[in-house]
């Protein structure tokens, strides 16, 4: 299992909470919160996160998107591309 932070001090602020009340595509493997609310993403694998990223990049090249959603989208692909396993997982493709 792969688990991926996605902090709440990136451009959008988004955290557990805020995460729940959209309507964005959520992970295949779920997510939750830490103690301090920030949200964490849950994968099977490296292959599972980088799908994830390309559903969110499908949802937000379909839907006119506010700004705080765009934002959201973005700091959930910058966690995702930026997690050390990932960047592994991609260097070694």
């Amino acid at each position: 299992m792969l688990l991926i932070d996605v902090p709440s001090n990136g451009r959008s602020g988004v955290n557990f909470t805020s995460f729940t009340q959209t309507d964005l595509p959520r992970p295949t493997s779920g997510y939750d919160s830490e103690i301090n609310n920030d949200l964490i993403l849950k994968f099977e694998d490296e292959q599972e996160a980088i799908d994830y990223i390309d559903v969110l990049r499908d949802f937000a090249t379909q839907n006119n998107l506010s700004v705080p959603l765009s934002d959201i989208i973005s700091d959930l692909i910058d966690s995702v591309s930026t997690n050390s396993f990932v960047q592994s997982y991609l260097g070694n493709r």
